[in-house]
């Protein structure tokens, strides 16, 4: 479906206009683009999607077709998963791939289990928690990305060959044929990909991976151009005929840390014996009630599960509004983002790797839930909060954390004609990740997840400090959605960064309280809060209409492009699935 590009100027006017409105907007902020992790590109007019038996909604329609034809084979939604990545490392490069990391939900019908598999990078063995320190100072964040000290332990195959040694059904190898075909014989470049590389420019780039998405002259690759891959589709063969451990020893590994110990900008320290070390974990899902419905999502060391869960369960005793002529009233859009500031309070401050700092459990206690809640004022937006005081943290004080997170992120939903159902955030980090090239793929900068600073000004500990081996705190947020007797009903996450959190709140509370169906949920304005300002999207028709309704609150509001990439699949009480795909990216959802 072709992208339908709004005028620059058309944001910039909704900007000053908001400006004028909220008396306080942070212009400087709607002006420079750089500030959203994936660039804006434009909107496609999505549709809702319907299918009778297996749907797939991800961010770019060869990744589908690639999940589709494996479900059209008898595969199981694991099986559509490898599939869909695969094809998204290629078509997609700008977001996820097999040089960055991922978190998975699984739900298996027939034994009624819920499984979350952490694929989450890590540090390597070497790094020390002042790796992004100089002369005690944090690096600039350019500085930090476009390097190879921001490069983790890739962990997306080791989750891919995870959830299809639970859950597949059809041969390992099968599963890459669609990516390997498209890189052999090309893919037509998208615009929105070649709207990004133009906007990052050749300049930022390593040498291989210029030379792959530019011309000698520096012009990214145009919109519709047959961009072939060889050298990634010798190393998915690799993969396929071996197994994901071809990825972490051999050749493919060499390359990787070769890439790492060659960056342009201050070389890295990953070993062979990273890679070969790095395992995937099976975790504790994250589960809470919320409106009769259990919805669970993944637990630390993403942040997404709590944060969301703390939100809604903060939300709940508030009425919101009970159906589509309520969505998005003035008094929801004020007690939403004050719920957010309380979660991204506590979310800053206590959550970081599980293996290293312990699990705030108590976020979603009753009791704990009161006291915060007792801090939302209905009438008034509060100013920027501090973290609560967890009981079972005893004596330990964290510091305020300072983290600044981007996203090169994707995410997918996958309901299988069995009734399995799949939710995937994978990521590289910033748009293009870290910018360095491996035997065909783009290498991840999840480290810049990290805390710059080991310790606050106050010489406290932060507990997403870099450690050695340690796997950096994140926002992603795959979530599925359970009725009263158990079965599941929605499927859902985005990429962006912390906002993350933001969107699948949004998502769900459209869906739950305000009953919108999965394409009008995904569609309507991105909004919320991270601690400070009312966020509000600049590049949305409705946007200075909600700024006027949320300003008698007293909200500050920052208007920016809030690049959401959600993709929701409905399945409702009568078998059906209903679909939709986030309309400020490329992609789609389509079912049998």
């Amino acid at each position: 479906m072709p992208l339908k590009f709004r005028p620059a100027f058309r944001a910039l006017r909704v900007a000053l206009m908001l400006a004028l409105v909220a008396g306080s907007a942070d212009l400087s902020r709607a002006q420079e683009r750089r500030a959203a992790p994936e660039a804006a590109t434009g909107w496609t007019g999505s549709t809702l999607a319907t299918a009778k038996s297996y749907m797939v909604a991800a961010a770019n329609p060869y990744a589908v077709e690639a999940g589709l034809q494996m479900l059209r084979d008898g595969g199981t939604a694991a099986d559509a998963a490898v599939a869909v990545q695969l094809v998204l490392n290629l078509v997609e490069p700008q977001s996820s791939g097999i040089g960055g990391g991922a978190f998975v939900l699984h739900w298996d019908s027939a034994t009624k289990a819920l499984t979350t598999l952490d694929g989450r990078e890590t540090a390597p063995a070497a790094a020390t928690p002042g790796r992004f320190l100089v002369e005690g100072r944090p690096r600039r964040l350019d500085d930090a990305i476009f390097s190879g000290l921001s490069v983790g332990v890739p962990g997306t195959l080791r989750a891919l060959e995870g959830v299809h040694q639970r859950h597949g059904r059809l041969p390992w190898a099968q599963l890459f044929a669609p990516a390997i075909n498209l890189a052999e014989q090309g893919f037509r470049v998208s615009p929105r990909l070649h709207l990004l590389l133009r906007w990052y420019g050749a300049e930022s780039f390593a040498p291989r991976s210029r030379r792959y998405f530019f011309d000698t002259t520096g012009n990214a690759r145009p919109a519709g151009y047959l961009l072939k891959n060889p050298e990634l589709a010798m190393t998915l063969r690799a993969i396929a005929e071996r197994g994901a451990g071809a990825f972490y020893a051999g050749p493919i590994a060499e390359a990787i840390v070769g890439a790492v110990r060659e960056a342009p900008h201050h070389p890295g320290d990953m070993t062979l014996a990273d890679l070969a070390g790095y395992r995937m974990k099976e975790r504790e899902p994250v589960c809470f009630t919320y409106r009769r419905h259990r919805i669970c999502g993944m637990g630390p060391p993403s942040s997404g599960g709590l944060a969301v869960g703390q939100v809604l369960k903060l939300l709940e005793p508030f009425d919101l509004g009970q159906g589509p002529a309520d969505a998005m009233n003035a008094k929801a859009l004020h007690l939403i983002a004050e719920a957010e500031k309380l979660a991204f309070a506590d979310r800053d401050h206590y959550i970081g790797d599980p293996d290293f700092v312990p699990a705030p459990k108590g976020l979603l206690e009753a009791g704990y839930l009161g006291t915060r809640r007792a801090l939302i004022d209905p009438a008034t937006a509060m100013a920027r909060p501090t973290p609560g005081r967890l009981p079972e943290i005893g004596s330990r004080e964290f510091g305020d954390d300072e983290t600044v997170e981007r996203a090169g992120t994707s995410h997918f939903s996958i309901v299988d004609g069995d009734g399995n159902v799949l939710a995937m955030t994978s990521t590289i980090e910033s748009a293009f990740g870290s910018r360095l090239w491996a035997a065909g793929f783009l290498l991840n900068n999840e480290l810049t997840d990290f805390a710059f600073r080991p310790l606050d000004r106050a010489g406290r500990p932060i507990a997403n400090a870099v450690g050695s081996s340690k796997r950096p705190r994140s926002s992603m947020a795959p979530t599925i959605v359970f009725d009263e007797e158990g079965r599941p009903r929605l499927v859902l996450g985005s990429p962006g960064g912390s906002r993350i959190i933001l969107y699948v709140v949004k998502a769900l509370v459209a869906l739950i309280d305000w009953r919108l169906d999965p394409q009008q949920a995904v569609s309507i304005m991105n909004f919320g809060s991270r601690g400070g300002p009312f966020e509000i999207e600049v590049d949305h028709s409705s946007a200075v209409w909600h700024a006027l309704k949320v300003k008698p609150y007293g909200h500050r509001v920052n208007a920016d492009f809030l690049t959401s990439g959600t993709h929701v699949i409905h399945i409702r009480q009568d078998g059906i699935l209903e679909g939709g795909a986030d309309p400020r990216r490329e992609g789609v959802a389509r079912g049998n």
